[in-house]
């Protein structure tokens, strides 16, 4: 009786790894080419990378290499140490 359940259960998984979804495609940006290195002080460049409330987008969303995302983290935590940046925004008023 204990084997049935066992078969069960490994039919469920492979029945859901058939059902799975193929992974999106990332979307390269473009300006993210000519990026080789992101000062702190440049503000701009870090609030394309964090969200309205002060998070720092994932690179799954702003299709950063690895390295990229490392230096972008780097940055936005520096520029908010010197209060360029927030760490976060504003309660609702």
């Amino acid at each position: 009786m204990a084997k049935g359940g066992k078969a069960k259960a490994r039919d469920k998984k492979e029945r859901k790894a058939k059902e799975r979804r193929p992974p999106r495609a990332r979307k390269r940006k473009a300006f993210l080419d000519d990026i080789t290195y992101v000062d702190y002080k440049d503000v701009r460049l870090l609030r394309r990378f964090m969200t309205d409330r002060g998070k720092i987008t994932p690179r799954r969303i702003t299709g950063a290499t690895a390295k990229q995302q490392r230096m972008v983290a780097r940055a936005v935590k520096r520029a908010r140490i010197i209060a360029l940046v927030p760490f976060v925004r504003e309660y609702y008023r």
